[in-house]
């Protein structure tokens, strides 16, 4: 079999399991077999597939085809420009969050002092990586209650020679003690989805990626509320809070902030128009 005719198959077997784009993923998965970027597919459209080759291409589109993630499949995917490893022990970096890097990132360098910064809910650890990428003066910690999670963004750290940079933490941000650390910047994308809005989600997203990292099981507000808490107590002063958060939640935040004494609160949107950080300040 040769590369256009697997690319053909494969594209109508997943068209037929109803996979949006499925040229698109055929064309992926086949890419990162060969160890090519996806265009050089066309330059060797004539080459013969080994049957190592055919035969892992197979594995990976009978598993696209019952929905799982195609970044779980390949084990990365690009974020911020970067790429990072990906498992199903952590949630699968979205283009969303980039807005909430980008903002963390133009707070920090708008100063020249050295800031800490505290990363609640690291996952793949793609948003304290990108932080320590772009910022040198920093003092950077990522936690997570996952032990899976906290392993792969080791990984991810030192795959960009940053793992010395940033002290990462397997824990709850409601039990662990920081003891004299304090902070100038807490950032966090935590689980924002309400259980209801969790059982209406896409096959892919609601069977394959972690739930933990998704619902808190409530009305999605749940953990702004503790870490809004927690903030208070480990924020220096005029430290601030960045959060991302759902597209109907900006007003919900601002007032859990408000009752936390949080002040200065403003909302920025997305690419989209979308409400997608909220951020404050604590004086």
């Amino acid at each position: 079999m040769i590369v256009l005719e697997a690319i053909q198959l494969s594209s109508d077997f997943l068209k037929r399991k109803s996979v949006e784009s499925s040229r698109l993923n055929a064309e992926i998965l086949l890419a990162e077999i060969l160890g090519i970027k996806r265009l050089e597919l066309y330059l060797k459209y004539d080459k013969p597939l080994t049957q190592s080759e055919t035969d892992k291409y197979r594995e990976f589109i009978v598993r696209r085809s019952k929905g799982e993630p195609l970044q779980y499949i390949t084990g990365h995917t690009e974020f911020y420009g970067h790429d990072f490893l990906v498992n199903p022990t952590v949630l699968i970096p979205r283009n969303d969050t980039e807005i909430l890097v980008e903002h963390a990132i133009d707070f920090i360098q708008k100063s020249e002092k050295k800031f800490t910064v505290l990363d609640i809910g690291t996952g793949s650890g793609n948003i304290a990586i990108c932080i320590s990428m772009h910022c040198p003066n920093v003092e950077l910690y990522a936690i997570d209650i996952s032990h899976g999670a906290i392993e792969l963004a080791k990984k991810n750290a030192a795959r960009n020679d940053l793992l010395g940079n940033i002290c990462f933490i397997e824990g709850d941000i409601k039990n662990y003690d920081f003891l004299d650390k304090k902070f100038d910047l807490i950032i966090a994308n935590p689980p924002y989805i309400s259980l209801n809005g969790f059982n209406e989600l896409q096959r892919e997203v609601h069977e394959y990626e972690p739930r933990i990292a998704l619902t808190d099981e409530s009305d999605g507000l749940k953990y702004f509320k503790v870490i809004s808490k927690e903030a208070r107590e480990i924020l220096n002063n005029n430290g601030l809070l960045m959060f991302e958060v759902g597209y109907d939640q900006s007003e919900s935040v601002k007032k859990i902030l408000l009752e936390n004494s949080f002040e200065e609160i403003s909302v920025i949107k997305d690419y989209s128009k979308i409400d997608r950080v909220v951020q404050a300040r604590l004086k």
